[in-house]
């Protein structure tokens, strides 16, 4: 079995790494060959722009999906991007890590989901969800929360964590791979700043890289988190009313 660890923070000594670190540990341990992609470290560029593409299909017009799939298909994409899409094949298991900021992934990581999820290679209109490219490929989040867990969630202040990972599960099933449900560490402030004494946190955090330990020694029992797919959609891409979640939305 093989491993990807998609780790994205600047600060290769934050907590976001230790929890990397341990990831790659544990996986090991279990018998995972492993690999990282250190986003930040490898000065990978999450703009998609015109100057990735040295041979366009249109050179008139910049449309980024149709030069994806050009690229694709006549084997020149840029090469970093080559490296990540080889990366991603090889794995069995993904791991995502990083902070929350500003209630979304870092733009260094959506960037590499702009430019690795490529147009007409990694998915296409007939080749996503329950069709996509990944199936049986295991993926989860591991994120890092600056707020306490109260308030995220269905009525805290900072949001439903469940509503701020949804655009990122979806985009991962997107391409057919199985979500499992995300590992929050909820409370992780930079700089020895925290909303508890500096020795209670000290030991909060000691605890969650515990348990982050125990959950990968256990997650190939993990149920993926449940998503319909398109025999559950009607013409239109909405729930068709005898699915029998409907009436539960």
């Amino acid at each position: 079995m093989h491993a990807l660890i998609v780790y994205c923070h600047p600060e290769p000594h934050s907590f976001n790494g230790a929890l990397k670190d341990i990831a790659m540990e544990t996986l090991q341990r279990l018998g995972y060959s492993v690999e990282v992609s250190d986003l930040y470290a490898e000065g990978f560029d999450p703009v998609e722009h015109p100057a990735h593409f040295t041979k366009r299909a249109d050179t008139e017009s910049f449309a980024p999906l149709t030069e994806q799939r050009y690229s694709f298909r006549e084997g020149i994409l840029p090469a970093d991007v080559q490296r990540e899409i080889a990366r991603l094949e090889r794995a069995d298991l993904v791991v995502l890590q990083f902070p929350l900021w500003w209630h979304a992934q870092p733009a260094m990581l959506k960037g590499w989901f702009d430019r690795i999820f490529v147009y007409g290679g990694i998915y296409s209109g007939s080749m996503r969800y329950d069709r996509g490219r990944f199936p049986g490929k295991r993926v989860i989040c591991s994120v890092t929360t600056g707020a306490p867990e109260p308030t995220f969630s269905l009525h805290g202040r900072s949001g439903h964590i469940v509503s701020l990972m949804w655009p990122i599960h979806c985009s991962l099933y997107y391409l057919g791979m199985d979500v499992i449900a995300p590992q929050i560490h909820y409370g992780v402030q930079g700089g020895g700043l925290s909303y508890q004494e500096e020795e209670s946190f000290r030991a909060q955090l000691e605890a969650d890289k515990a348990n982050w330990a125990r959950r990968l020694e256990s997650l190939e029992e993990e149920t993926p988190i449940p998503f319909t797919g398109w025999d559950d959609w009607d013409e239109n891409g909405v729930l068709k009313p005898e699915h029998p979640t409907r009436w539960r939305l």
